[in-house]
């Protein structure tokens, strides 16, 4: 007898498996073998660990998105005795976000980097658990017309907007209508400030890489860090969430909040505030959108109100997240402006990473390229990946110039 579709285990693809997101994406896979298989995993260099999540999980296919590296991992595979097929490239990414058994794609690619293949999930009908922000923030009207037109579900995973998608009435997994049908007033999007919040402000220009990354509570990559840091990645959220739930900036405030327990919360028309709380841990949100609108384990420990003892919060420094204000900024502009202030965004980080600029020049570059790029409307991906490829080159060339 065929297995009916309520039986059947989904399939996940995995858009960067050995990233922080996919890590514990399979962990809450672990938890709960019975729900879900392993369609496909993806990495960009980092062999040693996707060779290790492909001897544990055994997927049909994987993914080397750096084609040089490919045969490479073709060979260790072979030699491994694995039926795993190796892709390779954007074009193994898009592949593996469309095939036939893949119900879900985790969009855990960080950068650019992951726009086509989650707009090729979208396309596709997918349920995408959207980790990556810059999908949203580069292509949002032409990301969430795929979504209409396909019918796909879309699940956020920031810890931020997948707190707001609990709050929201009625949670579903595509955006409302408006707002104000729904009796909500406004957004609260929370944040915890990052490493720097009370650094002395001529202190800034002496921080590490090291030290930017070295975020209070949560655990994440080297570049995601650096924007916690600078808020830009609050600033990111602040697009994604007018995208995600179909509202403006006016409607979303941000809030600092340094326990990181409540991840946001959702102000209504009669007064009342629901947040969503819990402890500092990604699996919390990626079990919620894996399973729902089911709830599982995901291994994340109970949160110990006595033991948080104080929830603080406090309104955004604009002087100390310059690059929060350049977000709003572009978020208003529209069009291509978003894409010009995450290709700035990541060029930027980059050099300070690489000790090419220090931590107050991330700001300042991205503000250069908003002022030097030209910003049209984003009707169409070329229009997306054009200001994307210009505001790279004008602030590498800013960079050069120092």
């Amino acid at each position: 007898m065929a297995m009916r579709d309520s039986e059947r285990r989904s399939g996940i693809a995995i858009l960067g498996s050995t990233g922080t997101i996919g890590v514990n994406t399979l962990d809450v896979i672990a938890r709960n073998p019975e729900r879900f298989r392993v369609v496909a995993l993806s990495a960009f260099r980092n062999l040693d660990r996707l060779m290790a999540q492909c001897r544990q999980w055994q997927p049909p296919y994987a993914v080397v998105a750096d084609e040089q590296l490919a045969d490479e991992f073709r060979r260790q595979v072979r030699e491994a005795g694995l039926a795993t097929e190796v892709l390779s490239g954007e074009a193994g990414l898009v592949s593996i976000s469309e095939l036939d058994e893949t119900d879900q794609v985790m969009a855990g690619i960080v950068g650019a980097a992951g726009l086509l293949p989650t707009l090729a999930a979208a396309r596709a009908g997918k349920r995408v658990l959207l980790a990556n922000k810059e999908a949203l923030v580069m292509s949002g009207n032409l990301f969430m017309q795929a979504v209409r037109e396909s019918d796909a579900e879309l699940l956020p995973i920031d810890s931020e907007h997948n707190a707001i998608f609990q709050c929201m009435p009625g949670s579903r997994a595509h955006p409302p209508a408006s707002l104000a049908a729904m009796g909500v007033k406004r957004i609260l999007l929370t944040g915890s400030g990052g490493p720097f919040r009370t650094l002395p402000l001529d202190r800034l220009s002496e921080v590490t890489p090291e030290q930017a990354c070295a975020h209070p509570n949560w655990v994440m990559g080297r570049k995601i860090s650096v924007d916690s840091a600078t808020m830009m990645n609050k600033g990111l959220e602040i697009i994604e969430a007018c995208w995600l739930f179909n509202t403006t900036l006016a409607h979303i405030q941000v809030v600092i909040h340094p326990q990181s327990v409540i991840h946001s919360m959702v102000a209504y028309e009669d007064g009342s505030v629901l947040a969503q709380m819990g402890n500092p841990d990604m699996r919390t949100p990626i079990a919620h959108a894996l399973a729902w609108p089911d709830r599982i384990s995901s291994g994340v420990a109970d949160l110990d109100l006595f033991e948080v003892g104080n929830l603080d919060f406090e309104a955004p420094d604009m002087t100390r997240f310059p690059c929060l204000r350049l977000s709003m900024q572009a978020c208003e502009q529209g069009g291509t402006a978003s894409a010009s202030l995450n290709a700035a965004n990541e060029v930027a980080v980059e050099a300070f990473l690489n000790g090419a600029i220090r931590y107050p020049q991330i700001a300042e570059a991205i503000e250069y390229c908003l002022d030097e790029c030209p910003h049209g409307p984003a009707t169409d991906l070329e229009q997306v990946l054009a200001a994307d490829r210009q505001a790279r080159e004008v602030v590498r060339a800013w960079i050069a110039r120092l």
